[in-house]
């Protein structure tokens, strides 16, 4: 724990608060952290234009309508970086009280999360196509980010720009695009609703066993709401892909088998269509298109073409996974 000092001393003047107390220093994968005994100091390091003040916006949607969050404090601008200071929440990370908990502990943790999922997802969002900057300037015609939220009616363009790329597996996206045009249907009378758009483990506050808050919405969107399980049903699949850290411990993935369905239990209303399959295996594959199309590693990319395929063939890790659920 240490005073604060250099940057971290500057966001704190420039929100007015005191530039005093002890910080605990964290690194992210795309911004740096100070934990206070009050406050979080967030201090970007990546390129996600005006991330915190989209995330500022949607918190101050959330004030008032019983959604567990982080109050935003102030946002600004610094040399070094935009920051953004928010209030800390009680507890930890979902991620740092699960390996500690036992069952009963953990599942209740995930029956408090479907409830504040509930929530969110009834709360007016702030405008009917809300996206994060970053995202606007993609569609656009800017940079694809390749990890972002799936959105609905994507995936024929994203399988075009996959398509241009050298090493493509053609055959699996040509595939991908034509079962994404002829089920695309199925969200005709999806209305679309606020979600967070990232939730995994580090990104849910727990105290005890109640979730106290959610955190980090710079890539909250509005659509339908089962969007919001595909990066939930990514980590039960494949925790090691959510590390709080670059190279930091993952869970045991045995220990997310019930997961799926403790949440299906407590929020079933987000399983509820009777093609809950295939519309979660478009959010899938449009994602894997995404990485395919854009992500600058040769085997990541690589990775999205057997994603895709096991999409397509009912084996991919989302099936594993929705079996559970029953």
């Amino acid at each position: 724990m240490d005073q604060p000092t250099g940057a971290l001393a500057d966001i704190l003047a420039a929100a007015g608060l005191p530039t005093s107390g002890r910080f605990r220093t964290s690194a992210g994968w795309v911004s740096r952290a100070w934990i206070g005994d009050d406050v979080v100091v967030r201090q970007s390091t990546g390129g996600a234009r005006d991330a915190y003040r989209h995330e500022t916006a949607v918190l101050a949607a959330l004030a008032g309508t019983g959604v567990p969050h982080a109050r935003s404090i102030a946002v600004g601008e610094h040399p070094d970086g935009p920051w953004s200071v928010t209030e800390r929440l009680p507890g930890r990370t979902l991620h740092q009280a699960w390996g500690p908990s036992d069952e009963h502990g953990r599942r209740r943790m995930i029956e408090s999360l479907g409830a504040a999922l509930r929530t969110l997802h009834r709360v007016p969002a702030p405008s009917p196509a809300l996206r994060p900057p970053w995202l606007a300037d993609a569609f656009a015609g800017a940079d694809w980010p390749a990890y972002h939220p799936p959105i609905v009616g994507t995936a024929e363009r994203l399988a075009a720009e996959a398509l241009r790329r050298d090493g493509a597996d053609v055959e699996v996206v040509t595939a991908a695009r034509d079962w994404a045009r002829a089920h695309v249907g199925l969200f005709a009378d999806a209305p679309p609703v606020l979600v967070h758009g990232d939730l995994h483990p580090s990104n849910v506050m727990v105290d005890g066993d109640e979730v106290s808050g959610l955190i980090d919405f710079a890539e909250a969107v509005t659509q339908p709401a089962d969007v919001e399980l595909d990066t939930l049903l990514r980590w039960c699949a494949h925790p090691d892909e959510f590390p709080p850290t670059p190279g930091a411990s993952t869970l045991d993935p045995g220990t997310l088998v019930d997961v799926p369905r403790w949440l299906r239990d407590a929020y079933p209303e987000l399983f509820a269509h009777e093609h809950e399959r295939d519309r979660l295996a478009l959010h899938a594959m449009t994602v894997e298109l995404a990485i395919a199309a854009h992500h600058p590693e040769r085997a990541v990319q690589e990775r999205a073409f057997r994603n895709l395929t096991g999409l397509l063939d009912g084996t991919s890790d989302l099936d594993r996974v929705l079996g559970h659920a029953q």
